[in-house]
Order: structure tokens, then sequence, then C-alpha cells
């Protein structure tokens, strides 16, 4: 029992379902390993053991009934702190939110209980989910397992922190900027960005978010395999009435020749050697999987679709994110709304209809471009995984963080699907690639990812390196 956590959540759920092991026993282990590695990471904010055990004894009494459990039958899953849970605060890392218990799950919790899943605690985050680093007033500091001088990403950096260490198979996060496949790329394991509209959400205990948010964020799963994720996107994407963006599409596209484009700098990214070595690696583990690589010099319009994030980021509804992180204070949220805020001083008034239009014309470059092409292979972060707080290090150090997360930031603006699949460590530090399909083709981002994985990634889990400096929250 003691080492179930260890298993992939595939495997787990297909023993859990046969009743090799019980659902019970799975929670039981991830509790036991939860209380041995939390404290040294702070990646689980709050956690209930005895409702972790109700819910594995509901499963197996399921099973027990002769009834499918569902595909996750047992699955140990953090959700993350910006998403409602009900009975726990959905505090979003601010202590505006402390007391804000959710009365009801959001949809994606929903489909994790329904597919058999066990939600064994909530995943820490940034402030306002608003950096690539994960820390604030409420929770604290959350590390990264390999080196907790690195950034365990943002801001689902909790839970990509949790899987890797072993606290659960599988992650719940949310990305509008990178927030699922850079924490992923931090710690080194897998995150799914999925299609907008593929995984429903809506979140009760707040009121509803800008136009622009609604288009661009999307809800997925971090794992430590590629089979997992497809897992956890099978359970995530079931239907929920409460979304009205969500689309009941197939899982599963239309068979399309295995054709990949490489491209090394989408918008004239200037990547570290160890990130074009990654990404040169990953094409060459795909064609020895039979696709055919051709490498390219740019995909469409890159460098306008992140300014297209931001400006639908921030032009409507500034103002109060502004005044809401000065009331709570947090340093590094202060930082991104000082930077941001000469991002927005020039906006025109009508900047969100002009960018909505602006985005039908980019979303038709894109989806005439991935026509193409099965999937296109490019760079998740221009660099390694930064030093953690590095976008508090002056406008230098938050200019550097800006643009090597490029491509993080601007997929988004056109509700792409993206992977993050981890590929190696260079001296013990995290490096992988980042894989684009279509609409609503993340299979295809899984088949790719698979070929990739199958020719090796960094070992996980893995137990935390012992961090230097306490955990507890600043206040």
């Amino acid at each position: 029992m003691s080492e179930l956590w260890q298993l992939s959540a595939t495997e787990l759920a297909r023993r859990v379902r046969t009743r090799e092991v019980s659902a019970r026993e799975a929670a039981q282990s991830a509790l036991l390993r939860l209380d041995a590695v939390n404290p040294l990471i702070n990646a689980v904010v709050a956690h209930r053991p005895d409702w972790v055990l109700e819910q594995a004894d509901s499963v197996d009494r399921a099973i027990a009934r002769g009834e499918d459990p569902g595909p996750l039958a047992g699955v140990p899953v953090t959700t993350k702190i910006n998403t409602d849970h009900a009975g726990f605060a959905t505090t979003n890392g601010t202590r505006l939110q402390e007391n804000l218990v959710a009365e009801v799950n959001s949809p994606a919790v929903d489909n994790l209980q329904k597919a058999g899943a066990v939600l064994l605690g909530r995943s820490n985050s940034p402030t306002f989910a608003l950096r690539w680093f994960t820390s604030n007033q409420v929770h604290g500091r959350t590390l990264n397992p390999r080196d907790p001088s690195l950034t365990p990403g943002g801001s689902s950096g909790g839970g990509a922190a949790a899987v890797t260490a072993g606290i659960g198979q599988i992650a719940l996060g949310t990305d509008i900027g990178g927030s699922i496949r850079y924490p992923a790329y931090a710690c080194g394991i897998h995150g799914l960005r999925p299609t907008f509209g593929r995984v429903p959400a809506f979140n009760a205990s707040s009121p509803e978010r800008p136009i622009g948010a609604q288009l661009m964020s999307a809800t997925g799963p971090m794992a430590r395999t590629v089979p997992d994720l497809r897992l956890g996107l099978v359970a995530l994407a079931a239907p929920d009435l409460r979304d009205p963006w969500y689309l009941p599409m197939p899982l599963e596209g239309r068979a399309v020749p295995l054709r990949a484009a490489l491209c090394l700098r989408p918008g004239g990214l200037q990547i570290v050697k160890e990130v074009e070595h990654a990404l040169l690696d990953a094409a060459q583990r795909l064609r020895d999987a039979g696709w055919r690589v051709d490498e390219i010099d740019d995909t469409p319009s890159m460098r306008e679709a992140a300014q297209l994030q931001e400006r639908l980021w921030l032009g409507d509804g500034f103002e109060a994110l502004a005044d809401s992180v000065a009331r709570d204070g947090d340093p590094g949220a202060q930082a991104v709304v000082n930077a941001a805020r000469l991002k927005v001083k020039d906006l025109p008034a009508d900047v969100i209809s002009r960018s909505l239009v602006r985005r039908t014309s980019l979303l038709r470059e894109w989806r005439l471009f991935l026509d193409q092409y099965a999937v296109v292979l490019m760079p998740v972060s221009a660099e390694l995984p930064f030093p953690d707080d590095l976008d508090q290090q002056g406008a230098a150090g938050f200019d550097r963080v800006w643009e090597a997360q490029l491509t993080m930031r601007a997929l988004p603006a056109m509700g792409l699907p993206g992977l993050a699949v981890t590929t190696q460590l260079v001296n013990g530090v995290p490096v992988g690639v980042q894989i684009v399909a279509a609409h609503y083709r993340e299979d295809l981002c899984l088949l790719a990812g698979e070929a990739i994985e199958a020719r090796g990634t960094p070992l996980s889990p893995v137990m935390p390196v012992t961090p230097l400096t306490s955990l507890t929250p600043r206040v």
C-alpha cells in the first residue's frame, strides 16, 4: 500500500477497478506521501484526511455493487485554489478571499468526482493567479521539488510541484497565459492546456469574468505521464450546462498525416542553447517514431497574438484588479500590476472590440496554417526554468521573464490547445518542448507527446530537495 503513490494514474485506476487494491489503500498511501513531503515544498495548502478516505470508501462501495467507478477510479487528484471546490475557500491566493468558501463545485471538480477521482487537497497558486511564480500572503511559498532555487512555475505551481513530488497522480490547473504549461515545464512533468471550450468552467463563488478572460482561459490536467493526461482530459471534458462556451466535441478527430512543423524561434524569440537542443532532440524523436518533421522559419502572427492577449486581459477591468492587488499587498502581484500599467495607459477606449475583430483574423490564419500540419513543435519558454522571484528583480528581471514567455502569452489569444512535454534534465534543471495543434485536436498533441515521452523523460516522482528557507506565509 505504501508505494501506491508512485504508480501512474492509469495503472492505479486499473488496479482499483479490478480490486487488486482498494481506493482506500490508494488514498491512505497518498495521504502518507503528502504528510512526508508537503512540509518541504508547501504544494498542498488545505486538505481533510477524513473526507479523502470517505471519498475513497464511496468508490470502493460502487465497485463492490458492480458499478463502473469511472475512468479515474480511486486516483488522488489535487484542485487549484482559484477553482471552486465545495467546502473549501476559493482564496485565489489573496487575503481578500480567505473566507470565500465555495458552496458548490466548479464543473471541472464535479467532473473529476463523477469520474471516480479522490480529491486529495487544494494546490497553491500566486495571488490572483498573476505570475509564473507561486507565492502569496495567505498560504506562503511553494518550492520546486527538483531545485528550491527555481520557480515551480505559476500560476498552477502548487499542483505541478505536488505531482512531481508524488502528492497525487494528477493536478487540476488553469491556463490563461501558460499557467498549466509553464509549471509542468518548470517541474519536469507534463501539462495540457485544452482548447478553449473543451473543459467546462464556472466559479459560482465569484462574479462573471470579463469577456477577454473568458475567451482565453482553459482548465486542464498536469501529470507525470502522457496517458495520464489523456485520462484526465476524458474526465474533465464531460458536459456541464453552466458553461455556455462548452462544446461537446469528439476527443478523437479524423486521421491526418503524421506531419509536424518545428519552429525554433517563433516570432523571432531568442532561445538559449539548451532549449534549442531540446527542440531538435524532440524533433528527432518524432522522426524516429515515423513522423515527418519540417523545420519552418516562423508561425503566423506570434507577436501580434501576444499583444492581443495583453489587450484582452488588461483592457477590461484592469483598474479593479489593480485596486484589489493594492489592498492585498502581495509584492509579486504588485510587480505585475506595475509593469502592466505601462501597457494599459495608452489603450483606446474600444480596445476590446478592436481586439476581438483582429482575433478573428488571427484565428483564420492559424486554422489555415494548422491544416498543413498535425502539430507544431515550439519552445515552452525561451529559457530554462527561472530563478525564483526573477520577476521581482527590477524592470530588467520582469522584462526578461515577459519576453521569454512569448508562446505562453500568445497561444491563449486564439484558444489553441498546447501540451508541455518534459524531455530531460540539464544539470538537474528540467527542459522540454511545447506541442500545438488545431482546435479540439488535443488527441494529436497527445499522440506526438507519447512519441516524445517514449524516448526518455526525467525520473519522477522525486523526493524534494530540502529547502533552506521557511515556507510559512509572510504577512
